[in-house]
C-alpha cells in the first residue's frame, strides 16, 4: 500500500520529468541562443564593461539612494554561491558524470544573456521603497507585460522556492557538512541556523547587503585560494581531467546510448540551480541598486553567472574529478566534496569545506530570504504578511537541517523548474526593450560618456516608476 510520502515523492517525480525533460531544457537553451543572438553576443564583447560598473558607488537621485553595484552583486551571489557550487556539482558528478561539468559551462556561458536581459529589465521597472528600491520579475510581468495575475503566479512561485525550498536545501547542506566534520547531531545545526537567520532578516535589505557583503568576498577568495593549491599540486593532471569532462560530456566513452542524456540534465539541472540564469531570482537583487543606466546592472549579473559556474563550480568539479574514488564513493553531496578535499589536504579540509559551507549556504539563506520579502510586498505589502513569512522561512530552515538529502533535492527542481519556464515567458516577449536598453548604453559609451538613462530615450515606454518618469508626472500636474 502506497504511503502519502510515496505518493507525495511520486508526484514531485512525475512534475520534474514533465518540466525538464519535455519543457524547460528547451525553453532556456533556445532562450539562452537567442539572447545571445540578439545582444550580439554581450557576454563576450563586454565582459571588460562588466568589471568597470561593478566598482561604482550607489547614484542618488529624489531622494534616493539604493545599494551599490557590488552590494547588488554580493546579495545575488549569496544567493548563487551555495549548494550549488560545492554540492550540487558533486551531485551532479556523481549522478551524470564527469560530463555534467561540459554542460554545467554552457549553460552557464549562454545563460550569462539571459542574466543580462531580466537584470536590465528589472532595474528598468524597479519601484522605490522606503529603504531604497525594489523589484524583480513580478514587477515587469504587471508593469511592462500588463499582467498582474502572471507576477501573482511568479511571486508565489519563487517565494516558495527560494524563501522555504531553497533554503531547506542550504540549511541540508550545512548540517550534513557539520555532520561529516564534527560529527554534531543536525538538530543542534539546525537551532544555530535559526538563531542567526533570525537575527538578519529581521533587519531589514541594509542588514542582508552588509552580511552579504562581507561575507561572499572573503570566503570565495579562501575557498579559490586553497582550490588553485591544490590543482597546482596536480597541475599535470589538469589537461587529463578537461579531456575526460569532454569525452563524457558527448558519451564517447559510454558504450550504448544514454550516458551523454544523463550527462546532460545533470550539468542543466545543476547548473541552473547554482548561476540561477532565467530563474527570475537575481533580477530582485539588481532591482536594488541605484546605478544611472538599467544595462549596469544587467552588466553585474551577467558577470556574476560567470563568477559562480565558471570560476567555483569549475575548482569544485576539478578537485572532485582529481580524487580517484570519486565514482565508487557511497557519499553524497557535500560529503563527496568534503572526501575529495580531504584526500588532497588532508583530514582538515572536511572542516574548512563544513566552515565554506556554513558562510556560503548561510549567506544563501538571507539571499533567498530577500527574494521572497520582495515578493511578499508585491502580493501583499501591508498587514501580518511578511512576519508570517519569516516566520515560514525559520521553519524550513530547521525543516531542512533534518530532512533526507533526496527529498529536498527533488523540490527545489520542480519549483526552480516552474519559475523558470514563467521567468523566462515573460522575457522572451520583453526581450526588444532590454536589447534597446543595451543599444542605447554601447552608444553612449562610444561616446566617451558615463551612460545615463531617461525614459524619454526610448520611445513608447510605459508603467515606468523610476528613470526620470516621476519628474515628468510632477511637470504635467
Amino acid at each position: 500500500m502506497e504511503t502519502l510520502g510515496d505518493f507525495f515523492s511520486s508526484l514531485i517525480g512525475f512534475g520534474n520529468t514533465l518540466f525538464w525533460d519535455y519543457i524547460l531544457i528547451y525553453l532556456l537553451i533556445g532562450a539562452g541562443i537567442y539572447f545571445t543572438f540578439r545582444s550580439k553576443f554581450v557576454q563576450f564583447r563586454l565582459f571588460g564593461e562588466m568589471f568597470k560598473v561593478l566598482r561604482e558607488e550607489s547614484v542618488e537621485k529624489s531622494g534616493r539612494k539604493g545599494t551599490n553595484a557590488f552590494q547588488a552583486f554580493s546579495i545575488s551571489i549569496a544567493s548563487r554561491v551555495g549548494t550549488g557550487n560545492l554540492a550540487g556539482v558533486a551531485l551532479a558528478v556523481a549522478v551524470g558524470g564527469p560530463g555534467a561539468v561540459f554542460w554545467m559551462w554552457l549553460i552557464a556561458i549562454i545563460g550569462m544573456a539571459t542574466a543580462f536581459i531580466e537584470s536590465t529589465l528589472a532595474q528598468l521597472y524597479k519601484v522605490s521603497d522606503k529603504d531604497g528600491f525594489r523589484g524583480g520579475p513580478a514587477y515587469y510581468m504587471e508593469r511592462a507585460l500588463g499582467q498582474r495575475w502572471m507576477g501573482l503566479l511568479f511571486s508565489i512561485l519563487i517565494t516558495i522556492t527560494f524563501g522555504l525550498i531553497f533554503n531547506a536545501v542550504q540549511a541540508n547542506t550545512i548540517s550534513m557538512a557539520v555532520e561529516q566534520a564534527f560529527d554534531i547531531d543536525r538538530i543542534w545545526t539546525g537551532i544555530i541556523l535559526v538563531v542567526l537567520t533570525s537575527i538578519v532578516i529581521f533587519g531589514g535589505i541594509n542588514r542582508i547587503a552588509v552580511v552579504s557583503g562581507t561575507i561572499v568576498p572573503i570566503m570565495a577568495v579562501i575557498y579559490i585560494f586553497v582550490s588553485l593549491i591544490v590543482l597546482i599540486m596536480n597541475i599535470t593532471e589538469v589537461p587529463r581531467i578537461f579531456m575526460m569532462i569532454i569525452s563524457h560530456a558527448f558519451g564517447i566513452e559510454q558504450v550504448f546510448g544514454g550516458g551523454m542524456g544523463v550527462a546532460l540534465m545533470q550539468g542543466i539541472k545543476r547548473g541552473l540551480f547554482s548561476n540561477e540564469a532565467g530563474m527570475g531570482s537575481a533580477p530582485n537583487a539588481a532591482a536594488t541598486a541605484g546605478v544611472s543606466h538599467p544595462a549596469k546592472q544587467g552588466l553585474v549579473q551577467s558577470l556574476a553567472v560567470f563568477f559562480d559556474t565558471i570560476v567555483i563550480c569549475s575548482f569544485t568539479a576539478f578537485i572532485i574529478l582529481l580524487y580517484e574514488d570519486f565514482s565508487s564513493v557511497t557519499e553524497d553531496g557535500i560529503q563527496l566534496t568534503q572526501v575529495a578535499f580531504s584526500s588532497h589536504i588532508g583530514a582538515w579540509a572536511s572542516v574548512f569545506i563544513a566552515l565554506t559551507i556554513f558562510l556560503f549556504a548561510f549567506s544563501s539563506v538571507i539571499g533567498n530570504y530577500y527574494y521572497g520579502e520582495s515578493n511578499v510586498d508585491f502580493m501583499r505589502p501591508l498587514g501580518p504578511w511578511k512576519n508570517l513569512y519569516r516566520i515560514a522561512v525559520l521553519g524550513m530552515v530547521f525543516f531542512g537541517s533534518m530532512a533526507s538529502i533526496d527529498i529536498v533535492w527533488d523540490m527545489a527542481d520542480l519549483f526552480m523548474a516552474m519559475m523558470a519556464v514563467v521567468n523566462l515567458i515573460a522575457i522572451l516577449l520583453l526581450g526588444k526593450i532590454a536589447f534597446s536598453l543595451l543599444n542605447d548604453y554601447v552608444k553612449q559609451r562610444k561616446k566617451g560618456v558615463d551612460p545615463q538613462f531617461h525614459v524619454s530615450r526610448i520611445p513608447g515606454l510605459k508603467n515606468v516608476e523610476w528613470w526620470g518618469a516621476q519628474d515628468q508626472k510632477k511637470e504635467k500636474s
